[in-house]
């Protein structure tokens, strides 16, 4: 690929002569097609946006015909500049391409066909156009599956489907190995940040791994332009480049397979990193609502805790923000996290207390929140606490305690999805019926709910104990 077409404009490749003529003489374009581009071409906006206001459809027909059968450079760079003008000066425009009176042209196929094969200019416009087009759909499309009479005439026609996995694709090669050293990048990032609203888009770029390539990209700016020279421009196009990203994976935060992978990655970490360090009022605001999305699921509010984000927090509420919604999200999320603090706090002390082997009626043990708000921490360490309790079960002489772990391991059972499972699986059964012949009332009582939920499962073993 040259440079000169890389660095091509539209508004340097709109200054050619096309010989829209010869075309028609050698029946590449029709005498209407021709008829058409005769009035448009080279007229000034004002006049351009009255003849597209009249027969916008018929245009947006002419452009996507001479991109199916003309495969001269010049021209197709000519009329993506053509399209690339119409839309810059109207997005509204987008729908033109949906009119009715285009049912039967294949409308996305020159553009997707066009993202793989042409120069960096030819690339760049077509994804462009692409994620605008796709945008401006209407809402209640039928998809060709849906719609059995049009399925057979639009079986050869490329849906909304190939096109939103061709894009992605093609995003995840630029992300990958990009066709043009500073502008492949952002480029993909910036289409990205539009199409993820689409839940195809968010499950193919999952599939295929996307999410992986965006994570790098969450920098702080200061230090991906360290060079001092850096001008403002390109500290601004930084700038951008790491909203775009964030804004990519806020939308990814509402994804509940997109979430797993974000925490396992070192997402959390870089945005930390990044707002830690950022004056910018849009990039804090996406990163924080970030935050507040991902706080409530798995293990994120421990994490948090641990990146010292209450810290974060406070030094940002610190700041004098203009936007009242960022204050107001700030302040959610402090609270959260401090909640967050008391639970790890309250887990910390449970924990304690089962190490040490001496049980007794704290509040925690018949906080159904606690157990709710826990569960998941009884796995760490492949159930330490599990196997405490049970070693007590064996050992302990204090009837106390011998209650209390029974107690508590009918509560795993009843709150752990797989409690009866695990329970099983760590041969507490015939501990606890030992327990059922004990002479203190207080133990054979809870060895006695512990093996009914061994045996019946949360359900019966609750309307038992009413």
């Amino acid at each position: 690929m040259t440079m000169d077409h890389a660095e091509l404009t539209t508004e340097q490749v709109l200054k050619r002569d096309i010989p829209w003529e010869t075309y028609m003489t050698t029946k590449l374009i029709s005498g209407t097609a021709l008829q058409l581009l005769r009035r448009y071409d080279k007229r000034s906006e004002n006049q351009k946006a009255s003849l597209l206001d009249d027969d916008g459809p018929a245009y947006v027909r002419v452009f996507v015909s001479i991109l199916r059968d003309i495969f001269k450079e010049e021209t197709v760079e000519y009329v993506l500049a053509l399209i690339d003008e119409m839309l810059t000066a109207n997005p509204k425009r987008a729908r033109l391409f949906h009119d009715k009176s285009l049912a039967n042209e294949d409308i996305y196929e020159p553009f997707l066909r066009l993202l793989w094969k042409g120069n960096w200019f030819i690339q760049e416009k077509s994804c462009k156009i692409l994620a605008q087009i796709v945008s401006a759909r209407p809402k209640n499309q039928p998809s060709v599956a849906e719609n059995g009479e049009i399925s057979d005439s639009k079986s050869k026609f490329t849906t909304i489907d190939d096109v939103l996995k061709g894009l992605v694709d093609w995003l995840c090669a630029q992300l990958r190995k990009p066709s043009h050293p500073t502008r492949g990048i952002p480029t993909a990032v910036n289409c990205l940040a539009t199409l993820l609203k689409e839940p195809l888009v968010r499950s193919s770029f999952v599939q295929v791994d996307g999410i992986k390539l965006l994570i790098p990209l969450i920098t702080p700016v200061s230090s991906q332009s360290s060079a001092p020279v850096a001008s403002s421009q390109s500290n601004q196009q930084s700038i951008q480049l790491l909203y775009e990203t964030c804004l990519c994976i806020w939308l990814l935060s509402y994804y509940e397979p997109a979430i797993e992978y974000l925490g396992t990655s070192r997402c959390l970490p870089r945005l930390a990193e990044v707002v830690k360090s950022s004056t910018k009022e849009k990039v804090v605001r996406v990163i924080v609502m970030t935050f507040k999305n991902l706080l409530p699921k798995g293990t994120f509010g421990a994490q948090m805790v641990d990146l010292g984000l209450p810290q974060i927090v406070q030094n940002l509420k610190a700041q004098a923000w203009g936007d009242e919604d960022l204050v107001e999200t700030l302040n959610q999320l402090e609270e959260v996290l401090k909640d967050n603090i008391k639970q790890l706090s309250s887990f910390e002390k449970y924990k304690q207390e089962v190490l040490l082997g001496h049980l007794d009626w704290s509040p925690v043990h018949k906080d159904n929140f606690f157990w709710r708000e826990n569960i998941n921490k009884f796995e760490e360490n492949d159930f330490q606490i599990l196997r405490v309790l049970i070693t007590i079960l064996d050992t302990s002489n204090d009837p106390r305690s011998l209650a209390v772990a029974c107690f508590d391991l009918s509560q795993f059972i009843q709150y752990h999805p797989s409690g009866r499972l695990i329970v099983n699986s760590l041969k507490a059964k015939d501990r606890v019926m030992k327990l059922m012949n004990h002479e203190n009332a207080e133990v054979t009582k809870n060895a006695l709910l512990c093996i009914q939920r061994l045996l019946l499962g949360a359900k019966y073993a609750s309307f038992l104990q009413s």
